[in-house]
């Protein structure tokens, strides 16, 4: 039988990424293709306490439906954490909690987009925020980025594009270039969105895990306007697989959000909403994501290494000052999509940038490598078959 799917659904392609981690069963092959967090750095023992603490004083409540905004004393840390730590939070705004930073994504997609809409991204940009933004009828517009989109091409996008409802950005350690944007560009973007009327979805679900280079405010610490919506998440600092997450925005959008919420899963998980209370209330959080830093650092550091003595002089690549990922392009007009293939066949997984345009059909001369997955042995090893690979291509 031919089924006649959804408008919304019928041309949407599955993620390349997810679709590269089937083919990663070959224990043999080393994985330079994810975006997971290191294992090592999730805290176990800890995690294991609390859940045991937690079902013996509160386990009915732990097991029962709660409600849609989020747990209320992990809403209540998580606001004092980020007016503490960040600056945000004002009288204006309201959080919830979400099942994972991409709910909070799709959420406000669902809230502001109309079909026929445009958001407009870094191009490149993530996958999961293209997807969420195409099923909800929603076009992605790519401006170009390099350390975040330009101010000035954004203004010219805008213009172009009068129904765009939004404007998506990953200031800190972007995925996938591993960039991040100077605060005066973020200062120059905000000040461009304000005066047009536009939302800025600030996506930040790395923005802990700084291991280089100075602080940089949100840019949610500068709205004034009630025009950005700030989302980051739990699952690069305590565990991805919890799929806890936050939005703090305007409250008119988060009460929007709370009803489409309602629709899709009514709460994010209470038990482990209560598992990121405990962690952040009654154990030294800062020191543990001190800890997840310097795993990053010293990672990062030796797959630059390998890079700087491996690769072709011709390759060039990011040096991120945190998060899990480094950009590397080949010379322009080149496409990264052989070299994909070929380090394949030398077991080496790396995703092609194409995955990540706003134009799935345009071709990219860059690819995506992960630091945080693979050993020291694979990082070392992985990186030579991977340059050997780019010689067979490009020569």
């Amino acid at each position: 039988m031919e089924y006649n799917y959804s408008k919304k659904m019928r041309d949407l392609k599955p993620s390349a990424i997810r679709e590269i981690f089937k083919s990663l069963s070959d224990p043999s092959i080393i994985s330079f293709s994810g975006g997971n967090p290191a294992p090592e750095t999730f805290p176990l023992k800890e995690i294991a306490e609390i859940s045991a603490d937690i079902y013996a004083k509160s386990g009915a409540s732990a097991l029962q439906y709660n409600i849609t905004e989020g747990y209320p004393p992990l809403r209540e840390a998580l606001l004092r954490r980020v007016h503490d730590k960040y600056g945000i939070g004002g009288d204006g705004d309201s959080l919830i909690v979400v099942s994972g930073g991409s709910q909070g994504i799709e959420l406000s997609a669902k809230v502001l987009c109309d079909e026929g809409d445009s958001v407009i991204c870094e191009d490149p940009t993530f996958i999961g925020a293209l997807n969420a933004f195409r099923t909800n009828g929603a076009k992605p517009v790519g401006v170009p980025a390099a350390g975040g989109i330009d101010p000035a091409a954004l203004e010219a996008a805008i213009i172009a594009h009068p129904e765009a409802k939004m404007v998506y950005l990953i200031p800190n350690f972007h995925n996938p270039m591993g960039t991040t944007m100077p605060f005066e560009k973020r200062a120059a973007i905000y000040d461009v969105c304000r005066r047009h009327g536009i939302i800025i979805f600030e996506d930040d679900p790395y923005g802990e895990l700084r291991f280089g280079g100075e602080y940089v405010p949100p840019i949610k610490s500068l709205d004034r306007d009630g025009i950005v919506i700030y989302c980051s998440t739990f699952s690069k600092i305590l565990s991805a697989g919890m799929r806890v997450g936050y939005v703090l925005a305007p409250t008119a959008l988060t009460q929007k959000m709370v009803v489409a919420k309602q629709v899709e899963d009514v709460h994010t998980n209470t038990f482990f909403q209560m598992v990121c209370h405990k962690y952040m209330t009654e154990y030294d959080i800062d020191a543990h994501i001190k800890d997840i830093r310097a795993v990053y650092r010293r990672k990062s550091s030796l797959m630059l290494d390998c890079l700087d003595c491996e690769m072709p002089r011709y390759v060039t690549f990011t040096r991120p000052e945190g998060g899990l990922f480094i950009w590397c392009t080949l010379p322009e007009g080149k496409s990264s999509d052989p070299v994909v293939s070929a380090a394949l066949e030398r077991k080496v997984a790396v995703v092609t940038g194409t995955a990540f345009n706003c134009d799935e059909s345009a071709p990219s001369p860059s690819f995506r490598l992960n630091y945080s997955m693979p050993s020291d042995e694979q990082i070392v090893r992985g990186v030579t078959s991977l340059s050997d690979a780019v010689r067979s291509v490009l020569g």
